[in-house]
């Protein structure tokens, strides 16, 4: 598994921008090879930040290339600014047995 995970610090609006990312996002997720699930979490403050987990690396960066250029296109209006990013390979997967 790999994750990457996008931090904008300077979001005019974190919800509108899920709202938005639900389905631009989500459609071009759904499509990508790999895509196991996407999540995005407010963190106060217009910090907002966006996890992308997928099956391998080469997914990922496939995804997320596509990713970027949706936000640039359909997000610009929210201020989001670069985002710092994280990625990397799961070493350690802790699942809940409920």
């Amino acid at each position: 598994m790999y994750i990457v995970i996008r931090k904008y610090t300077k979001v005019r609006s974190v919800a509108d921008a899920a709202r938005r990312a639900k389905s631009g996002i989500g459609q071009i997720l759904r499509e990508a090879h790999g895509f196991r699930s996407y999540y995005v979490l407010d963190e106060g403050e217009g910090v907002g930040v966006a996890v992308m987990i997928f099956e391998d690396r080469e997914s990922a960066y496939a995804a997320n290339d596509k990713v970027l250029e949706f936000v640039q296109a359909s997000l610009l209006d929210l201020n989001l600014g670069d985002p710092e990013m994280i990625a990397g390979e799961v070493l350690v997967n802790i699942e809940s047995d409920a």
